[in-house]
This record gives C-alpha cells, structure tokens and sequence, in this order.
C-alpha cells in the first residue's frame, strides 16, 4: 500500500461526475505487480488482489463487485478510507509500526546499537529517552500516557527490556524494538499460507513447526531470514500420529544419514510437570502473569507446537521462528486468540483457529512467576 502510494497508483480519481480519494485502477494495479517483479503473469496478480479482498484489506469503492477484476475498475485499501476492522490488538500492533517507521527514517534516531553486560543489543532506546521523543513528537500529551504507550507496546511483544526483566519505566533502562518491521515479505507469500485443509492432512499442527515439505519422510524446519535467504535450522524425520498420541516412539528422531549435529529427542508426552485446570490458572493469588504476543508468521508458519486441552499449553518452539522472537516459551498457557478466549478448547480446535487466521497471529498465554 505504500509503495503505491510513493508510485502515485494510487490517488484521487473522478469517475461519472464524481471524485473517489485514494483509489486504484485494478489493470493498472496488475501492470505493476508485474512490472516490479511481485507477480510473475496477469493471473498470479489477481489471485494475490483476491487474497487480499478475502481478507478485508481492499474493496471495490463502491462495494459492487465482491471479486478483483482486472478491468478499468476502481479498489480501494481499507486503510485509506476507515473501513479496516480493527480490534484493540490489531491498533496497538499498527501503533507499533508507526512509530518505528518514524523512528528510523529521521537523522539522529534515538534507536542504535547499544550494549550492555557485553552484549550488543540492534534498535535500542532507553525508556526515558522513548518518553521524551513522543511527547516532542506528540504522539503522548503527557509523561503519563507515553509511558502507558509503551507499557502496551511491551505486552504485546513489539519492544521489550533487552535482556527481558523489566516492564516499561521512564529510567535508563534499556529497551529494545523487538518487531523488525522493516523486514520485507514478499506478496506471493499469501498464495503459499496453509489452508486449514491441511490441519486434517497432518497430526504434526503444520502452522507449528513451519515444515514446507509436503512429505512425510525426512523434512526440515526452515526459517526465513531478513535477508531472504533460507537457513535450514536442522532437519527431523516426521513422527507418525501413534507417536504423538503417547507411545515409546520418540516425538522426533534424527534421520542418520544427516550431516547436522544430532536433533535432541523430545518427548512425546506433556511439557507440563503436572497438569494445571483451568480453576487452579485463574483462582485469585496465583502464581500466572498474562502477557500478550504479536507473531507476525513468515512463509512458513509461526514456529511453535500447542498441545493439551483445557487450557492448552506450548508444546514446543522453533527457536528460530517468528513464536520465539516474541518471546514465547514452552509451558506457557494459552489463554486467547486474536481476542477469542480459548481455555476452554482443545488443541485441535485451536490449531484450526490459527490456521484459517489473519497471518498476524495475537495471542495471550500464561506463564508461570519463576
């Protein structure tokens, strides 16, 4: 959307007597994905267009037509006129965007690299320092609200006190951006998510652990990279589903002919030392904090493995995946999804949940106090 706009596709344009603001042509639209290399033909561009009118993202400006045509007809990003549904989450992710995209594109950014106990730390401020930058760009009228600016940024994952023990406080502490927003994704990615299909195909929850091989011999984790590249993180032979239901199969077993250092076997039985009911999480005095998550999936999934029922608990995290990098962990609760309470569901009606989701993925787990 913004690189249409920067383009001038889209802009203000009169129609039958009458102007409609910030709109596209849908043909010239598909022009330009061609043209700059995000789809590779006509038909590939209006699948992507599609997908996005499937998702609420863009319209027809006058709502009369519920596919993407590639005609001389004008579209419209939901953004552009207040028509994007918005939830709380969603706001405070968005929010989150904003500021950053204007903390890096001004000279003199209070982001930098920082270190501290020796450890270097990229997109770094101190608390104060984030304080005093929003008030002079008013994005807060006051302390007060700055700081509960950034107390909201901090619990939705997108930044976070570097090494990870303190909310956020108007001090020198030292915090960091958490989201590399910057990060580019390519728009054919949506033509490659998982169909909620595919949850029956596997046992495995295949938005877990990010598997992008189809068969159900030797497959690999992969994560993509900021820098495009794919990193094959280890590769595992797939268990069968009578592993996974609790017999003596290991959960994962290293295929022998690899090269990569031995993958740890995992048991297929519960993370969880003892089983926890929902009562026992959410009785007065104890010992859970929530926290909320912002994962934003990459190509291939979110990276983590949710099991149980009543609550569900993390399973497993790929510590390369999006899950991780918004510090999720394994025996963490899962008590919401994209603002659905879901304690009282089982893991497969939350993998569903998930998979035929937003690819922006906000979650509130509990943790258990250390």
């Amino acid at each position: 959307r913004l690189r249409l706009h920067d383009g001038k596709l889209i802009k203000d344009r009169r129609y039958h007597l009458r102007t409609y603001p910030n709109c596209f042509v849908a043909k010239e639209l598909t022009d330009w994905l061609i043209d700059h290399k995000e789809a590779p033909d006509r038909e590939t561009g209006i699948r992507l267009m599609q997908k996005l009118m499937d998702h609420y993202i863009i319209h027809h400006v006058c709502d009369e037509h519920s596919d993407y045509k590639d005609a001389k007809l004008l579209y419209r990003f939901r953004k552009d006129d207040g028509t994007f549904p918005l939830s709380k989450d969603v706001k405070v992710f968005m929010r989150g965007q904003s500021l950053y995209e204007k903390l890096i594109s001004v000279e003199d950014s209070i982001l930098k690299v920082r270190e501290e106990n020796s450890v270097k730390y990229q997109r770094t401020f101190l608390g104060s320092e984030m304080i005093d930058w929003l008030m002079q760009e008013g994005e807060a009228a006051n302390r007060k609200e700055a700081v509960e600016l950034g107390r909201a940024l901090l619990e939705h994952g997108i930044i976070q006190h570097v090494s990870n023990r303190h909310h956020f406080f108007d001090s020198n502490i030292l915090y960091q951006f958490w989201i590399n927003f910057r990060r580019r994704r390519r728009l054919t990615e949506l033509l490659s998510e998982n169909s909620s299909r595919a949850l029956s195909e596997s046992p495995d929850s295949p938005f877990c652990l990010r598997k992008l091989n189809p068969d159900p011999g030797n497959t690999s984790f992969l994560s993509v990279q900021p820098n495009k590249e794919i990193k094959i993180v280890s590769a595992v032979r797939r268990s069968s589903i009578t592993s996974l239901a609790g017999n003596s199969n290991p959960y994962f077993s290293a295929a022998s002919t690899l090269v990569f250092p031995p993958v740890a076997e995992c048991n297929p039985k519960s993370v969880l030392k003892r089983p926890v009911t929902n009562e026992e999480l959410l009785s007065p005095g104890a010992p859970y904090i929530k926290k909320t998550l912002t994962i934003v999936g990459d190509a291939v999934g979110w990276g983590f493995v949710v099991r149980g029922g009543r609550p569900c608990h993390i399973q497993a995290v790929d510590p390369g995946g999006p899950a991780a990098a918004a510090g999720m962990k394994v025996c963490q609760f899962v008590f919401s999804v994209n603002g659905m309470c879901v304690l009282h569901l089982d893991y497969q009606t939350i993998s569903s949940l998930i998979m035929t989701g937003p690819r922006t993925l906000v979650m509130e787990v509990m943790e258990a106090v250390e």
